[in-house]
């Protein structure tokens, strides 16, 4: 991929370098020298080692937890712009706290906008993401987002399995309009599962809308956590007499016993992206598929004012 003529640095956070260099790499570009020191108290401050003055600065760190992550993203924006950056670019392949874009009872806060609100505050000028848990988390920002979307690295991937009788399915009702591009794009049937929650991470009742007898069905999401409703949905589909049920989700954040739930469950396979580091030795039935390259040509494209939508499947 070739380069930009026109000045620009990639730095990265903490958790993110892993990500970061893969991208770097695909744009031919070094990734840039910035410090990071922690204190005693688990303060800690960012500088940059080398001059950023006049330039694009693309600064990459997915919010997964801890909230670190977050603070050591705001403060990189700041030193940015004091540090004399022309525009400062953040890219958040992993937004967290986007399961708060609303308020769904009383007394709560709505996180995603007051996270959108703390990285303008800082100075941010874009924002780059990747399959927010809800579209309109857009709008919580003034400035422009530009959101990707993870079926660029998945639709080749599920067309690789070569499945004669593929089936899609949402896990739920919210992610059904996702499910459902799926479906449309690939020319197969949509299957929908219905739950009601306890509380969050507990899931009350489970049914399915759809045929999936005989069938090998992949579940699609934006997120798994603690794994509870795809291992559920598995189960239910294995026991309707599905072939196969296997799952591509964007982030894999695999909270607390996601790991040995999922080694555990009726899922064949489980593909989610890098956004979030995951150590694959943890669970064998884990596949990671980068979006190192998609995130590269959506920098290059931003650098030279082209289209992004053009790479977009569906």
């Amino acid at each position: 991929m070739s380069v930009s003529t026109k000045p620009f640095k990639v730095f990265s956070g903490t958790k993110s370098r892993y990500l970061a260099e893969k991208i770097c790499q695909n744009l031919e570009s070094p990734l840039g020298n910035m410090k990071i020191e922690h204190f005693s108290d688990g303060e800690f401050s960012v500088s940059y080692e080398e001059s950023i003055r006049g330039q694009y600065i693309y600064l990459i760190q997915s919010t997964f937890p801890n909230s670190d992550n977050l603070m050591e993203l705001l403060l990189m924006i700041d030193a940015a712009k004091r540090a004399s950056a022309y525009k400062v670019i953040a890219v958040i392949p992993y937004f967290g706290w986007a399961r708060q874009d609303r308020k769904d009872k009383p007394r709560v806060s709505i996180g995603a906008k007051l996270i959108a609100d703390m990285l303008s505050v800082a100075g941010v000028d874009r924002v780059i993401t990747m399959d927010l848990h809800a579209d309109q988390i857009q709008g919580f920002f003034n400035i422009p987002v530009d959101h990707l979307y993870a079926s660029t690295i998945f639709v080749p991937y599920i067309r690789s399995l070569k499945l004669k009788n593929l089936v899609i399915a949402s896990p739920d009702v919210g992610g059904s309009k996702r499910a459902g591009s799926y479906s449309k794009y690939l020319g197969v049937p949509l299957v929908i599962c219905y739950k009601t929650r306890e509380k969050a991470n507990v899931i009350g009742e489970m049914t399915i809308i759809g045929e999936v007898y005989g069938k090998d069905v992949i579940i699609t999401d934006d997120m798994v956590d603690t794994a509870g409703t795809l291992c559920k949905a598995a189960e239910l589909m294995m026991g309707k007499g599905a072939r196969s049920v296997r799952a591509i989700v964007s982030h894999g954040v695999m909270s607390g016993a996601a790991s040995e739930r999922i080694m555990q469950s009726a899922l064949t396979e489980i593909a989610f992206t890098d956004s979030i580091p995951f150590d694959c030795e943890k669970c064998s039935k884990v596949r990671i598929l980068s979006i190192a390259e998609m995130f590269a040509d959506t920098l290059q494209r931003v650098q030279e004012h082209k289209s992004i939508s053009e790479q977009y499947l569906m």
